[in-house]
């Protein structure tokens, strides 16, 4: 065995891996490993990451061998790497591809080779779905098992390509402006040019199904309005609110031929179904009682739809997986900034919406200037003195609320905006209780789920238009919100540990700014807490991603005095 003591990474045999970014290569070796691995902590230098099947599984719809992994671990890795981690990466990437389906004649064939769908036979949850063993390698399967099947072979680790086909869906004529409507020249950027060819792959059985990940900022939307284009056909597209339901609404008609009476709106009270469709989760999955059914669901179905657009897929609800499932024919794309899922759905993704396509690193996109430098800072204070003798006494759940809802936190909220006075800034934050205190003191506006649609759409104006330089949001503002001029993002309290919610609302500051094209993020947490816990974890996608947090801890008057200066 040899000991490579300046080699950054310790792999064991359990699939974990262990990067020590004082080494003098670890940056090279994290560019690797996040094509193939998921980060799970960080505590200090040292970074654990660990494969699954479906990081290794993505991986491979990327185009990467087990060869590429095993190569670049060896490379960096300071031991010998062990027989059973390589094993494993073997297996699980040898899988990709050894099944697949197809459409003969409209019967759903699955294929594979014999001892692999031997191995199968065991398994009655697949077996309940096969009508014919056809032949040596393919057995006819029941036509409307087509999604629930993929995701019961992802679950039992055996993933499988969809080659069954879609449906073409109704027939629109839409193309690309070269001039907006607003009077601007307008082009694919080459790498959202790169995400629609690698989705749609010349229109093949290939193509029609996955995942693009893009940074906030950096043009999602686009994307999609560009693979709406390329097929032609009429499309559904599902997104987290209101606002962002009008957001593509204004960019469809202003980069598309589209005309207004082709592009309906289906949320609040608005209830129009046209060739292009945009709704909300949220109606998607209303209904009036538990034991009711879901009373939009229907839109699904309203149209011979061509595509389907998941905004922000990483949120997809459960009630809109099921329908989903049922719906494999239909060609569907989603769209999101992270997969990061903190509910163990990924692999519901994975087998529903499709393999991830395309995935550009927030850094690069930074170094292309296409979204903002932001720096992170985050500032750790001591409990407030009037809330201390409750936090010693409260239970976990309530420890962390006390530590978000610190009052010692209002300070620094003060000291931030005055050294960025002018600048437009959010605050950010979790608690209503907390917000409005705030909003009271500083005399600013608040923006809570409370907020009528209409008021909402006129404070984002107002901010937009530099008549209103400070807002306060709650988690409504977490997603698709466009307000691209806000260049200081300050968060008072969070979701718990989500490292999905942290990169959205660093994502609100990505849009590319004049000038520096430069942006703040503050995170106030509370110092020797339960909140310190969940900070160090909500931001461990952004660590990953290259982005370094510095770290500040105010003790007293003074020092919030000596910071203010140092900022």
């Amino acid at each position: 065995m040899h000991d490579l003591k300046d080699r950054p990474l310790i792999v064991q045999s359990d699939l974990m891996v262990l990067l020590d970014e004082r080494k003098p290569d670890a940056e090279q070796a994290k560019e690797k490993l996040v094509l193939f691995m998921d980060a799970i902590r960080r505590a200090g230098a040292i970074h654990t990451y660990r494969m699954t099947p479906l990081s290794l599984w993505n991986a491979a719809a990327a185009g990467f061998t087990a060869e590429d992994i095993v190569g670049w671990l060896t490379a960096y890795s300071r031991y010998e790497l062990p027989f059973q981690a390589e094993a494993m990466i073997r297996k699980l990437i040898g899988r990709y591809g050894k099944l697949w389906l197809s459409n003969d004649s409209d019967r759903l064939i699955l294929h594979g080779d014999d001892t692999l769908l031997e191995e199968l036979s065991g398994q009655e949850s697949i077996m309940q779905n096969v009508t014919i063993r056809l032949n040596s390698g393919s057995w006819e399967l029941e036509n409307n098992c087509r999604g629930p099947l993929k995701q019961e072979l992802t679950r039992l680790g055996y993933p499988v390509i969809d080659l069954a086909g879609y449906h073409a869906g109704e027939a629109l004529e839409v193309e690309l402006r070269k001039r907006t409507l607003r009077d601007r020249m307008f082009e694919l950027r080459d790498y959202q040019h790169s995400a629609v060819e690698l989705f749609y792959k010349e229109g093949t059985v290939q193509g029609g199904s996955g995942v693009i990940v893009l940074p906030c900022g950096a043009g999602k939307t686009i994307v999609g309005i560009s693979a709406l284009t390329r097929l032609g056909r009429a499309t559904l597209i599902l997104t987290s609110n209101s606002t962002s339901v009008k957001q593509w609404k204004d960019e469809l008609l202003d980069k598309t031929t589209l005309q207004d009476s082709e592009v309906g709106q289906y949320c609040g009270a608005l209830k129009q179904v046209r060739p292009v469709t945009i709704a909300t989760y949220t109606i998607l999955t209303h209904r009036k009682s538990k034991e009711m059914p879901f009373t939009h669901m229907k839109l699904f179905t309203e149209r011979d739809w061509g595509l389907i657009i998941y905004d922000e897929v990483h949120l997809l609800p459960a009630p809109v997986f099921r329908m989903t499932a049922d719906i494999q024919a239909t060609r569907r794309l989603g769209l999101t900034a992270t997969l990061v899922r903190e509910d163990g759905c990924a692999e519901d993704v994975y087998s529903l919406i499709g393999p991830k396509q395309f995935d550009m690193q927030w850094k690069l996109a930074e170094a292309s200037a296409h979204i903002a430098a932001v720096s992170c800072t985050e500032i750790r204070v001591p409990l407030h003195k009037n809330v201390s003798a409750s936090y010693a006494q409260a239970s976990a759940r309530s420890k962390f609320r006390l530590a978000a809802e610190n009052p010692g936190k209002i300070a620094i909220v003060e000291m931030l905006l005055q050294e960025h006075a002018g600048k437009p800034t959010l605050i950010i934050g979790q608690y209503l209780n907390q917000l409005n205190e705030l909003a009271a003191r500083l005399q600013v506006p608040l923006l809570t789920g409370e907020v009528p649609q209409q008021e909402r759409q006129k404070l984002y104006e107002r901010f937009k238009a530099g008549d209103l330089s400070v807002l306060i949001v709650s988690k409504v503002a977490n997603f698709a919100v466009d307000l691209p001029d806000a260049a200081v993002a300050i968060q008072l309290s969070g979701s718990f540990g989500s490292r999905q919610e942290e990169a959205q609302r660093i994502g609100r500051l990505l849009r590319p700014k004049a000038g520096a094209n430069q942006a703040w993020f503050y995170t106030i947490v509370t110092d020797q807490t339960k909140e310190t816990e969940f900070a160090m974890r909500r931001q461990l996608f952004m660590l990953e991603q290259g982005y370094h947090y510095e770290r500040i801890s105010i003790t007293s008057d003074e020092d919030r005095q000596e910071e203010a200066a140092a900022l």
